[in-house]
C-alpha cells in the first residue's frame, strides 16, 4: 500500500489483509476504522489515512464501535524491519514506555529521546508517548469488557498515571465514559464485565496473597488471514518443557498452557487451538499476579504464536519458487513461532545442540526441576518458572548428564544474558546480538540463528546445517543455495521444510546442528 489511492481500493473491497497495516479516518463522522470495516464505504474526499491507531487518535478521530480498529493484529512490518522505527515499535508493544518512560526506550535503542520522538513522529504520525497511550487505551477497554474489576483498579493496571488521565483518554478514544463502555459490552454480549457474578469476584480470587496468579482475563487474540493452528500447536507440543509448559487435549482441540515470568509478577497463560466462532482469533485466558503485566503478557503470547504475521505476503512470495510452491498450498497460514521468554529460549537453544527435539525437552525439564523457581501453587502440570540466567551462571549443572563442554557453554550464555553482554529484548539490534552470540565460546551459526529467529522474531533466518532442514529440502527437491531468493521470509520457508519433514513421518525437525565452533 504505497499510495492513498491503492489504500482506498483496499477499503472499498474491505480487504482484511490490510487490517493493522493502516487505518482510515472519516472526516464526516470523526471516527477511524480498519480497512475491512463493514460500514458503508465513505467517499474518497472524506477519508484520511494513518499508519497507526495513535496517529488517527492524535488527529482527533475516535475508534469505530463497529469494527474495533484497536483490536486488529499488529503490522508485520515491525517484525521485518530492523531499523530504529521497527525496533522502537517492538519495544513499545512490550510495555517499555509504560515501565521506563521515553528516556528508557531511547537508552535501549541507543538514541536520544529527541531523536526517537522526531523519527517516530515523522514516519508514524505519533511519538512514543502517543503510541503507548493508544496501547493503554486498548488494554483498558479489554479489562473493562472482560473483567469485573473496579474502574480505579483498571486505570492503574492499564498503565495510566492517574484516574483522571484514564477517564480522559477513554472518552477521547471511544467517545464514552469507562462505565458506559463497560455497560455497552454487557448489552452486546462481549464479556462478563459488569455482571453480578463478575462483581462478586469470579474474575478475581483475592484470597491468593502469596504471589501466585490471582487475576483472570479472557481475551481474543486476533490474527490476519489463514492460521495453521495444527502446525503451531504441534510445534509447541513437541517442545513443551515439563513443569513450565503443557498441552492438553487431542489435535484439533488442544490447549497450550505455560507459566510466565513478567516484570511485576508471575502468570499462567492458556491458548485454545479450537477454531473460534467466526474465525480470525484465538481464545486466550491469562491469570496474572499483577494486572499491570497484561500488556506485556499479551504481546509475549502474540509473539509466541506469531499472530502479527502477514501470511498473504509470505505465501505470495514463496509460491513464486517451484520447489517451495506446493508447501504454502498444503499448509496455508503456516507460522514461525517465537517465544514468550527470550532468555528461556536461549538456554533451550544451547540444550538443543546436536540432540533430537525429545532429548532437548528431557534435558530442559531436568534443568527446570533443579533450578527453576516453584510456583506458590501448582496449576495442573505447571509447577515452575523457567530458571533465571543469574541462577544458571554459576550452577554446576551436573544433574543434566551432559558433557562439561556443553555445561560450560550454558553457563557462558547465562552469564552473558545476566550481565547484558547479549541483549535479547524485543527491539534488540539483531545483527549486533548475533555477533555477540557468535563471540561466545560454544556458540555457532545454528544456535545463534535459532535464537535470532525465535527469541528476536526475525522472519528472515535460514539454518542450512540443520538436519531437519536438509531432510525437508530433499523432500521438496530444493537446494540450500536457493535460499537467498526466499528473502525476506526465509524463517517461514524453514518452517515449511520442517513441517514437511514432520508430515513425512519423522519425529519433527531433529534440531540437530553441526558442532558449535
Amino acid at each position: 500500500m504505497t499510495t492513498d489511492e491503492s489504500r482506498y481500493e483496499a477499503v472499498r473491497s474491505r480487504d482484511a489483509r490490510f487490517d493493522g497495516v493502516f487505518f482510515l479516518g472519516v472526516r464526516t463522522t470523526g471516527i477511524y476504522c480498519r480497512p475491512s470495516c463493514p460500514a458503508v464505504t465513505p467517499k474518497r474526499e472524506n477519508v484520511r489515512f494513518y499508519p497507526t491507531a495513535a496517529a488517527a487518535q492524535g488527529a482527533g478521530f475516535r475508534a469505530c464501535r463497529r469494527c474495533r480498529p484497536d483490536a486488529v493484529p499488529g503490522s508485520a512490518e515491525w517484525n521485518v524491519r530492523a531499523d530504529l522505527v521497527g525496533r522502537a515499535m517492538r519495544m513499545i508493544s512490550d510495555g517499555v514506555v509504560d515501565r521506563e518512560g521515553v528516556a528508557g526506550l531511547a537508552a535501549r535503542l541507543g538514541y536520544s529521546p529527541r531523536q526517537v520522538q522526531r523519527q517516530l513522529t515523522a514516519e508514524l504520525g505519533a511519538g512514543p508517548v502517543a503510541l503507548a497511550r493508544a496501547q493503554r487505551a486498548h488494554t483498558a477497554r479489554v479489562l473493562l469488557q472482560t473483567t469485573g474489576l473496579p474502574v480505579t483498579e483498571i486505570a492503574f493496571a492499564a498503565g495510566f498515571a492517574s484516574v483522571r488521565q484514564f477517564n480522559d483518554t477513554v472518552r477521547e478514544v471511544y467517545a464514552r465514559t469507562p462505565s458506559a463502555l463497560r455497560a455497552a459490552s454487557v448489552r452486546g454480549g462481549h464479556g462478563p464485565a459488569g455482571r453480578p457474578a463478575a462483581r462478586a469476584g469470579t474474575a478475581r480470587d483475592d484470597t491468593a496473597r502469596d504471589g501466585g496468579p490471582v487475576s483472570g482475563v479472557t481475551l481474543r487474540l486476533a490474527y490476519r488471514g489463514d492460521y495453521a493452528a495444527g502446525q503451531v500447536f504441534g510445534f509447541l507440543e513437541r517442545r513443551a518443557v515439563p513443569g513450565v509448559e503443557e498441552v492438553r487435549g487431542q489435535p484439533g482441540g488442544r490447549t497450550y498452557r505455560r507459566t510466565l515470568d513478567l516484570p511485576y509478577g508471575t502468570g499462567v497463560a492458556e491458548v485454545d487451538e479450537s477454531p473460534a466462532r467466526g474465525g480470525g482469533w484465538l481464545a486466550c485466558r491469562l491469570r496474572l499476579g499483577d494486572l499491570r503485566d497484561l500488556t506485556t503478557a499479551v504481546q509475549r503470547i502474540r509473539r509466541l504464536f506469531d499472530l502479527d504475521a502477514d501470511p498473504f505476503a509470505v505465501t505470495e512470495h514463496l509460491s513464486r519458487y517451484e520447489a517451495l510452491a506446493p508447501l504454502p498450498a498444503r499448509t496455508p497460514g503456516l507460522r514461525s513461532p517465537g517465544t514468550a521468554d527470550a532468555h528461556e529460549l536461549a538456554v533451550r537453544a544451547v540444550l538443543g545442540q546436536q540432540v533430537t527435539v525429545g532429548a532437548a525437552r528431557t534435558l530442559t525439564g531436568r534443568l527446570v526441576q533443579a533450578y527453576g523457581k516453584p510456583l506458590a501453587a501448582p496449576s495442573g502440570a505447571l509447577t515452575h518458572l523457567f530458571p533465571e540466567p543469574g541462577a544458571l551462571a554459576e550452577a554446576p549443572l551436573g544433574e543434566l548428564g551432559i558433557p562439561e563442554s556443553r555445561r560450560r557453554t550454558l553457563r557462558t550464555v547465562a552469564t552473558a544474558l545476566a550481565d547484558g553482554t547479549v541483549v535479547l529484548d524485543p527491539g534488540a539490534d539483531r545483527d549486533a546480538t548475533e555477533r555477540a552470540l557468535l563471540a561466545l565460546p560454544g556458540i555457532g551459526p545454528w544456535t545463534a540463528g535459532y535464537m535470532r529467529m525465535r527469541a528476536l522474531g526475525d522472519p528472515d533466518v535460514f539454518l542450512p546445517g540443520d538436519v531437519g532442514v536438509r531432510h525437508g529440502l530433499a523432500l521438496a527437491g530444493a537446494d540450500p543455495t536457493q535460499a537467498d531468493r526466499w528473502r525476506p521470509w526465509r524463517s517461514y520457508a524453514l518452517h515449511h521444510l520442517w513441517h514437511a519433514t514432520t508430515q513425512a513421518g519423522a519425529d519433527g525437525p531433529s534440531q540437530r546442528a553441526p558442532r558449535a565452533a
